[in-house]
């Protein structure tokens, strides 16, 4: 199950939407809006998305999570709209029969999210608001080096 939008993040309808009497291990990870970054106090945060290509990524990842991990429940949440410090922006849960495949899964499914899904965020605190820029937020891709041939030199 995917979901984005401004819909409130359940940590407990997760647990519920995987729950699998065939599996022993259930993996969730919860990511909350902290408090301050990189030093800056944060008083709320802002996610900004495309819901329709948002949902098609997270469709995406839950296919690939379910091809490599032996899962029987996936559900990936992120919430969009403004959000109060200790709020759920996030929400990833995973259920399979062993507890190493859960957490592999788990961890994969926020890991990808992170940079893979298309949602924009602003931070508001002292100062006004910073968009966060999508360097800031993704690991910055390797550089492909590439040969130029003698003859293409000249």
């Amino acid at each position: 199950m995917t979901r984005v939008g401004p819909e409130p993040i359940s940590a407990e309808a997760a647990l519920r939407a995987v729950a699998d009497p065939a599996c022993g291990g259930v993996a969730v990870f919860l990511g909350v809006v902290r408090d301050a970054d990189a030093g800056r106090k944060v008083t709320a945060i802002e996610y900004e998305a495309y819901p329709d290509m948002a949902r098609g990524v997270l469709d995406g990842i839950e296919r690939d999570l379910r091809k490599a991990h032996p899962v029987k429940g996936v559900v990936l949440e992120h919430r969009t709209g403004r959000l109060a410090v200790g709020e759920a922006s996030v929400v990833v849960a995973v259920s399979s029969p062993h507890r190493a495949e859960a957490f592999a899964a788990c961890r994969e499914g926020i890991e990808r999210i992170k940079a893979e899904l298309p949602v924009w965020k602003k931070e508001f605190g002292r100062g006004g608001a910073v968009w966060k820029e999508e360097k800031a937020l993704r690991p910055a891709r390797r550089r492909r080096k590439t040969r130029v041939s003698p003859r293409k030199a000249r």
